[in-house]
């Protein structure tokens, strides 16, 4: 089978671009002929043999060619030229889409429709109905679905984008220009990584009957029954308002019997450093990675998620509990479909400092729940690469034989 992925980041990154590159090898080492679109990078591991690549637009560097950025994040000409001029060199079987706005634009979509190629898209977030792609206004702190049920111009209003009104607008007018020409009406199928995110696509009507939830693949981990915990509850992940650092900070600081590590970085790490000066429970290790961060999550009693937006499929719950580690989990977004309320977590209501810290406290001081869940969790099964992968594969093979 020949496939095209496409995505505007084509270098290990982020979250969707670890699908991307990951899912794309796999293809590739049982057989399948994969080729990728996105833009041109020092830093892309990938790309295709034709070298047919857009030029990149960094949103932070100013320079001549930036004037022109407000034209090219609504609806890239050349985006759209260069995706038709490898499609006739590839001849894709199936393209797959995943992060295209603002880069690469929808405007590719009409290329693929062009030359009849069935088309899935993977929904990494909620950029298709929510300009700034989170449903949540960063500068205000608070969940927000207005643009989804009165229109996106709440986008300008409350400044979205960045904090930006300049932005705002941009993602309002791209919003407003692909629901009107229904632009997304020609993808075959869009995978929602959580039953949470497809609920919100289905508020729109031109996303009705396309599409499937499958929760994200995490990598096989070898299972360590032998586990040896240490006296510490951890975080890690993003540092950054809509994580809730600030009120899981307050619950640290309401139970100073109980030590808490934090592993990350972000935009407000200066609040994890200030917490961490002023408290003597709270301990920042900073950004960890690969050993450093399976050691550290393999031995905390147990992780805390408090997510105070709607998470789509966290890599961060999965994970945790592949390595036997329980999570305690804000009740919101896609996080109450990956933990077993009772067996391989505990259940809280985002953003209540209250019952957060009641919980933790309570768990703590329970060693035989904590046990059992840490068993429950060594037995926990999330689909890995190869079963994921045969999941897309199936679905692709559905799409091009209805074609």
């Amino acid at each position: 089978m020949k496939i095209l992925m496409a995505h505007k980041f084509l270098y290990e990154s982020a979250g969707a671009e670890a699908y991307v590159l990951r899912l794309g090898e796999y293809f590739r080492s049982i057989g399948h002929e994969v080729q990728y679109f996105g833009m041109e990078e020092e830093r892309n591991v990938v790309g295709n043999e034709w070298n047919i690549l857009t030029k990149n637009i960094d949103f932070h560097k100013k320079s001549l060619g930036s004037l022109v950025y407000p034209f090219k994040i609504i609806y890239s000409v050349e985006a759209r030229r260069k995706m038709g001029r490898l499609l006739r060199l590839f001849k894709p079987d199936i393209i797959h889409l995943n992060n295209i706005n603002y880069q690469l634009t929808p405007s590719i979509i009409y290329e693929a429709r062009k030359f009849k190629i069935p088309v899935v898209m993977t929904a990494h977030d909620y950029q298709l109905i929510c300009p700034n792609h989170l449903l949540y206004q960063v500068t205000n702190g608070v969940i927000c679905e207005k643009c989804v049920k009165s229109g996106f111009s709440h986008c300008i209003r409350n400044n979205c984008i960045h904090g930006s009104k300049l932005r705002s607008i941009l993602g309002c007018m791209e919003s407003m220009l692909y629901h009107g020409l229904n632009t997304y009406s020609l993808i075959d199928k869009i995978i929602c990584p959580s039953a949470f995110l497809e609920t919100k696509f289905l508020d729109k009507k031109v996303f009705r009957g396309k599409t499937i939830v499958m929760h994200n693949f995490i990598q096989k981990v070898e299972k360590d029954q032998n586990i040896q915990k240490k006296d510490f509850v951890l975080y890690f992940g993003r540092y950054s308002k809509e994580k809730g650092i600030s009120t899981l900070i307050e619950a640290c600081k309401r139970i100073p019997e109980i030590q808490f590590v934090f592993a990350g970085g972000g935009p407000i790490e200066d609040i994890v450093d200030a917490a961490q000066n002023s408290a003597a429970n709270i301990k920042n290790v900073g950004y960890q990675r690969g050993e450093a961060l399976k050691k550290l999550i393999s031995e905390a009693r147990f992780t805390v998620i408090n997510s105070e937006w709607y998470e789509n499929c966290p890599f961060s719950v999965m994970e945790a509990q592949m390595y036997g580690t329980p999570v305690m989990g804000a009740d919101i977004g896609g996080i109450p479909e990956l933990i077993q309320n009772g067996k391989t977590g505990l259940l809280f209501q985002s953003g209540n400092v209250d019952e957060m810290a009641e919980k933790i406290s309570a768990l703590w001081r329970n060693p035989g729940l904590l046990e059992e869940m840490t068993n429950n969790c060594l037995k926990a099964e999330f689909d890995t690469l190869d079963v994921y992968g045969g999941k897309i594969l199936d679905l692709y093979r559905q799409l091009i034989n209805k074609e």
